[in-house]
């Protein structure tokens, strides 16, 4: 069984720093199993409208998970094409600090329809 938390996200564009990009900061909030605090920087390219877009993005996480304190990186690679959306969502190995410094593992992530993110952790 997975560890459940959810996080609210607060995104702010920010100056591209590649042509035909788009770059965005954001902070979360999260709660339940994990709770604390991230921030990150999210790029993108492609046409989002359309339905056909791509992005990466790298977060550092500072808080409690699964009642071990510490920090953590996560990195999230996102496409969409014809509408179909994919995403890797992972801890970066060698990330973490504190008593998660042995860490590591995958993220899975669902947005329900008030807009409420929901994480998966499948911790190894």
């Amino acid at each position: 069984m997975g560890i459940e938390a959810s996080f609210e996200i607060e995104i702010t564009p920010a100056d591209a720093v590649l042509p035909g990009t788009g770059r965005f900061d954001f902070t979360k909030e999260w709660s339940g199993a994990a709770a604390g605090t991230s921030s990150g920087v999210m790029l993108s390219a492609g046409d989002p409208a359309s339905g056909t877009a791509g992005y990466v993005a790298l977060e550092t996480f500072d808080g409690v998970l699964d009642g071990r304190s510490g920090t953590l990186a996560f990195q999230q690679f996102g496409r969409m094409e014809s509408g179909a959306q994919e995403l890797r969502y992972e801890i970066v190995p060698g990330s973490g600090t504190g008593e998660l410094a042995d860490v590591g593992g995958t993220l899975a992530l669902a947005i329900d329809d008030d807009g409420v993110h929901h994480v998966t952790f499948s911790l190894r």
